[in-house]
């Protein structure tokens, strides 16, 4: 057996190869990406200057909880008070509230820093989508070995309208997308680590490979603690990244099994009772630790809703159990999960936006977050001549690139069945996980803006696609073809730049606007 050669085959690729060659010219070309991103995003971000769409809730909530520790209800004309600078409109009562605290956290803080004004509560936003460009550059380059699939995966998701106009608004989604894709790089660095493990084992013993012996215990695997911390963060800001851990628990186990096969061990599956127990702590035991100390405030607090149930059911078996505090917890989770799957939400509620998952990577429907109609002729600067004018912000995405990448998806998905190109297979399965669940709560109100949880992943697709295609730089038609990507990656910039307007409030006359709703469905 000599199996050695195929072990630092993968090892020279990661270490020798064209990584560590053009590391800092990488580390370069993702900072001046993700710098274009924040400025490009920081531009007009406190337009408008009111409560956008769901901000009605979270950029209050966020308040609440850095001034009581806990979310507050709020006076009837509080949204119309706090844009005149009369912030001092919350009762005195708890409010129930569905989701966790990560996310409201982080738009607390940016408030702190600055105000609970507009560009207060949008502010963090604004830097969890720069850095979901700068994840994305790396987990794509790290996947592809290629810092143009970095660079290009990053451009693409730049002038994505939907990533663009979700870092801009005080909500969620961004920040449990944003800690998603860190925990999946995470997981990605800590295989190319364990693989180096591995060789770094056969060298020191100068063996050509294990000869069937299992190999080195590995106790200390920092990427997995740290992809623990940022995927029980993800789950910390909405409860339906529970499935990329799940999925990825998964992947991560079989990836040490085929680590430890390839360098040569004959009995590898005993990475199952060896391996997987340790990848269940550090991505699950590690990641509901995570969650839980994101409750620290309301753990804190003693007039939270629901903070005294523990305290009002001592003889509860979870309060004998697990103690008051961690009881009152267990309770407003059994509380939350009735409200999201009760008859209200999931068979009586609707919504003028809600759009079938289905038709999401398609974008066949899209979120209105604010609307500003009947601008008549000379109001606001407007030049209509037999019309008026508008202002919108639309939750919409860049057509041409998403419609790319939906087909890219389908590409990549025979690469990886039928080809067999492991490469495809996180972001496939990164799609997966965070759309294929929804479908199983179509029946309540969905919504596109959900997605900004798949298009860093299809863009990675569509950037890997790309490159693909190009083909080696010595191949006859790498100029020809190199002249169809740069068409078609500046045809997508310059349909970022045709619906910037639409993303960005600006004011346009309503045949201007009807030029950027391609289908009747965007209305």
């Amino acid at each position: 057996m000599v199996r050695l050669p195929c072990v630092m085959t993968t090892i020279d690729a990661l270490e020798d190869g064209r990584l560590r060659q053009d590391r800092v010219v990488a580390w370069l070309v993702t900072l001046a990406i993700t710098a274009f991103a924040f400025v490009l995003r920081l531009a007009g971000l406190a337009n408008p200057n009111k409560l956008m769409f769901d901000e009605t809730y979270y950029a209050k909530d966020a308040w609440a909880i850095m001034q009581h520790g806990y979310e507050m209800d709020w006076k009837k004309d509080a949204n119309e008070q706090i844009v005149l600078g009369n912030i001092d409109q919350m009762t005195d009562k708890a409010a129930f509230i569905v989701h966790p605290p990560l996310g409201k956290l982080l738009i607390g803080w940016g408030e702190q820093l600055f105000g609970f004004t507009s560009f207060g509560w949008r502010v963090s936003a604004l830097v969890a989508g720069t850095l979901l460009v700068l994840f994305t550059i790396r987990l794509a380059r790290r996947l592809s070995r290629s810092t143009l699939v970095g660079a290009l995966a990053g451009i693409l998701l730049t002038v994505d309208g939907l990533a663009f106009v979700m870092s801009r608004i005080a909500l969620l989604d961004i920040f449990q997308a944003t800690f998603a894709v860190a925990g999946l790089a995470a997981l990605v660095a800590d295989r190319d680590w364990f693989r180096h493990r591995l060789a770094n084992h056969l060298r020191r013993h100068e063996l050509p490979d294990l000869d069937g012996a299992f190999g080195p215990m590995v106790w200390w695997r920092p990427w997995r603690l740290a992809a623990g911390v940022l995927l029980g963060a993800s789950c910390a800001v909405k409860w339906n990244s529970i499935f990329i851990v799940a999925v990825f628990g998964i992947v991560a186990v079989c990836w040490d099994w085929g680590a430890r096969r390839l360098a040569g061990a004959r009995h590898a599956w005993r990475s199952l009772l060896v391996d997987a127990p340790r990848a269940f702590v550090a991505l699950v035991v590690v990641g509901l630790g995570t969650y839980v100390a994101t409750w620290y405030r309301w753990l804190g607090s003693d007039g939270g809703w629901g903070r005294d149930w523990g305290a009002r059911h001592p003889e509860n078996w979870v309060t004998k159990t697990f103690g008051e505090g961690l009881s009152s917890l267990w309770n407003y989770h059994v509380k939350m999960y009735e409200f999201h799957t009760g008859d209200h939400m999931m068979r009586e509620a609707t919504h003028t936006y809600e759009a079938h998952p289905a038709g999401w990577p398609l974008m066949i429907r899209t979120t209105g977050f604010a609307a500003e109609n009947g601008i008549e002729a000379g109001q606001q600067g407007c030049d209509a001549v037999g019309t008026t004018c508008l202002r919108v912000v639309s939750a919409m995405g860049t057509p041409l690139l998403w419609w790319a990448a939906a087909a890219a998806l389908v590409y990549a998905l025979w690469l990886w069945i039928a080809r067999r190109d492991w490469r495809f297979a996180l972001p496939i399965l990164a799609v997966m996980a965070t759309w294929l669940p929804w479908f199983r709560y179509a029946g309540r109100p969905t919504f596109f803006f959900y997605s900004i949880m798949l298009i860093p992943f299809t863009t990675t697709i569509l950037a890997m696609v790309l490159v693909r295609f190009l083909g080696p730089a010595d191949h006859p038609l790498r100029r020809r073809r190199a002249i169809v990507v740069g068409v078609l990656v500046g045809l997508i910039i310059l349909n970022f730049a045709f619906i910037h307007p639409v993303l960005t409030n600006e004011l346009l006359t309503r045949p201007e606007w009807m030029l950027r709703m391609w289908l009747g469905t965007w209305i």
